[in-house]
């Protein structure tokens, strides 16, 4: 298995495709369930095939991811060859932007001298869906990239105000 077993709820909500995908291997429900009952190992292989089939399509379609602790925000964007990002830090101890409060603060402090921002770009591995996997089991989450694009902005307009 390359990436993680999807949860139960996960399969849940996928149980119309994975049907579909027990379909192309020409399993029957009934076939399946003989399956689970009689040979779980080969259970177990298929629910780790269609979990990895299933990380693939979505990892190949991520486009940017967030990762928020309380004094650091990480916003990564996806492009072909490599990975870009905008952190920002938190220099007042007393500030956790992962709460209400705290992102709040954020939200109207950005440009101050207690927020440092720094850019980065890495080339991915030969292995891009593998990279971007790992950030997600180190807490990222995909995102739509609002976040990412509103302070790529706002770098980009301070840059051009040098």
């Amino acid at each position: 298995m390359k990436y993680s077993r999807l949860t139960k709820e996960q399969f849940e909500e996928l149980q119309q495709e994975f049907i579909n995908f027990l379909a192309t291997q020409s399993i029957t429900a009934q076939e399946w369930q003989e399956i689970k009952a009689k040979k779980p190992e080969v259970a177990e292989e298929e629910l780790d095939i269609f979990s990895d089939l299933v990380w693939e399509g979505v990892l190949q379609k991520a486009q940017y991811l967030e990762n928020l602790s309380p004094q650091q925000l990480f916003l990564f964007k996806v492009a072909e060859k490599e990975m870009h990002l905008i952190s920002l830090k938190i220099t007042e101890p007393e500030i956790d932007i992962t709460t209400t409060e705290g992102y709040r603060w954020l939200q109207q402090n950005y440009a101050e001298d207690s927020v440092e921002f720094f850019t980065a770009s890495k080339p991915f591995s030969e292995d891009k869906s593998g990279d971007i996997f790992s950030l997600i089991q180190q807490g990222a989450v995909i995102t739509k990239g609002e976040l990412y694009q509103f302070f790529e902005d706002i770098l980009r307009l301070a840059k051009e105000g040098e």
